[in-house]
């Protein structure tokens, strides 16, 4: 049958013919409580958020808990906090756990985390042991602190280079940068690279992810926003675009973590 309204002849939605169709395991699941984007004082801190569908948080396993132990993958399911897929682990020992599941995974597959493993997607081990032209994802950037990099849908880093204690890593910005050798991460791509395609098809979508509507600089009033005022459908009006406090918008530099730019070999193409 095709699309009988508008919003669903403009949606696009991810493939998820790989998935398992079961519930989502209850002991690896807690309640998520929302907020509104109010902060504790009670007060809105940030703008846009309200309403949405309910979600369960799922705990995912982003460090090294299950080392030296095969696990197989036993379903792959979909997760509402993340844009990848997740895969269900069942390890040797009976215990179960979460992981992100990579693009050619499939039940049945069989993951292993160790400091050596065999180079196959899915397997999570230390850069040092990754030759150079693999891809990896989930990367950790202090040992044993769990991956914090390249874990969105679709999302890979390639390894380019073995050099002293550091791994040279080109991430998906085009940025090229030193990781310890020591770090672990996984290999292979992140699932559901279609993500990029998704279109929602009409707002009310927006809304049951907990998106409230943002209104536009330009049609308020002066005293509500800089671009605010002017007759009819005006411009920006000022040289530079600027946030509802009067800070610019686009195209200032923002980051001022310094310590960390010595492990920047090259900077992202803008």
């Amino acid at each position: 049958m095709g699309a009988t309204t508008p919003g669903q002849r403009h949606k696009r939605n991810p493939n998820f013919d790989k998935l398992t169709d079961k519930e989502p395991e209850k002991e690896l699941t807690i309640p998520l409580k929302k907020s509104g984007g109010r902060a504790s004082s009670g007060k809105i801190s940030v703008r846009g958020k309200g309403g949405g569908e309910k979600r369960k948080y799922r705990k995912i396993n982003f460090g090294q808990k299950k080392k030296g132990v095969t696990g197989e993958v036993k379903a792959l399911e979909y997760d509402p906090n993340r844009t990848a897929f997740i895969a269900l682990v069942e390890y040797e020992d009976d215990d179960k756990c979460y992981l992100l599941a990579t693009q050619d995974m499939k039940e049945g597959d069989e993951v292993i985390c160790a400091e050596e493993a065999p180079l196959e997607s899915g397997n999570r081990m230390k850069l040092k042991n990754i030759p150079p032209g693999n891809m990896v994802h989930n990367i950790e950037l202090q040992p044993g602190r769990g991956g914090k990099l390249v874990r969105s849908a679709g999302s890979a880093a390639k390894v380019l280079a073995q050099e002293g204690k550091y791994t040279h890593l080109e991430m998906p910005s085009t940025e090229i940068r030193k990781v310890l050798k020591e770090c672990y991460a996984s290999v292979g791509e992140v699932s559901n690279q279609e993500h990029r395609y998704v279109k929602s098809g009409k707002a009310g979508r927006s809304r049951h992810q907990g998106k409230r509507p943002t209104t536009r600089g330009t049609a308020k009033n002066p005293v509500d926003h800089p671009h605010g005022g002017g007759e009819g459908r005006t411009g920006v009006g000022i040289k530079h675009p600027k946030t509802p406090w009067g800070k610019i918008a686009h195209g200032k530099k923002t980051r001022n973590r310094n310590h960390t730019d010595k492990y920047i070999i090259k900077r992202r193409n803008e």
